[in-house]
């Protein structure tokens, strides 16, 4: 089964975090960001993996680096359960629609780490939640993921349903990019390497 897990624990934030790429049997969210533990929720549903994540972070300054690094492991530890990323598909897309927006998300588990983020939310709080840190969070988990990552609202109203759409969108694009294709022999790339 591919699967990782870590302890991470800085001034900022304690994080213990583990993901199943295989077993979706179990989702386990806790940051203290009501808003931030619903789209993780959302984005392991809709990706059908198995996530534990435990945050304790620095809340009575602000939402920052609590889900700016729950990205960063969260990152890491998909690269970690990826292992030699033989056999996968590489590439996952997805377009979902929440109600009023529309959200769409690319990715290439290419080893090389880039976001073009596009999504403007009229609200700037979901409860204790920042939403700039929509793009934040993605930006962190693509660049510790080695993920080339594409993320855009196309078109909505309600902010919570674009960012919604956006999460459910990332875990549907990678459960099709991580999905293994037996056809597909050692890696797939001209260069032998996904890295």
């Amino acid at each position: 089964m591919r699967q990782a897990s870590s302890k991470r624990e800085t001034n900022e934030t304690k994080i213990e975090l583990s993901i199943r790429l295989d077993d979706p049997s179990e989702v386990d969210i806790q940051t203290g960001v009501g808003f931030f533990d619903h789209m993780l929720t959302a984005f392991a549903r809709h990706g059908r993996f198995g996530l534990s994540v435990h945050v304790e972070g620095d809340l009575h300054i602000d939402s920052h680096h609590t889900v700016e690094d729950t990205g960063i492991v969260l990152g890491k530890m998909v690269r970690e359960a990826l292992g030699d990323k033989k056999g996968i598909v590489r590439f996952g897309t997805s377009y979902v629609p929440m109600d009023d927006a529309l959200g769409f998300v690319s990715l290439d588990i290419s080893g090389r780490p880039y976001l073009h983020f596009e999504g403007d939310f009229h609200l700037q709080t979901l409860g204790n939640f920042d939403t700039e840190l929509v793009r934040e969070f993605f930006q962190a988990f693509a660049f510790h993921a080695g993920i080339t990552l594409h993320a855009r609202v196309l078109y909505g109203v309600n902010t919570h349903h674009k960012i919604e759409a956006l999460f459910k969108a990332l875990g549907r694009a990678l459960r099709e990019a991580v999905k293994i294709d037996p056809e597909i022999q050692g890696v797939l790339s001209t260069k032998g390497l996904l890295e």
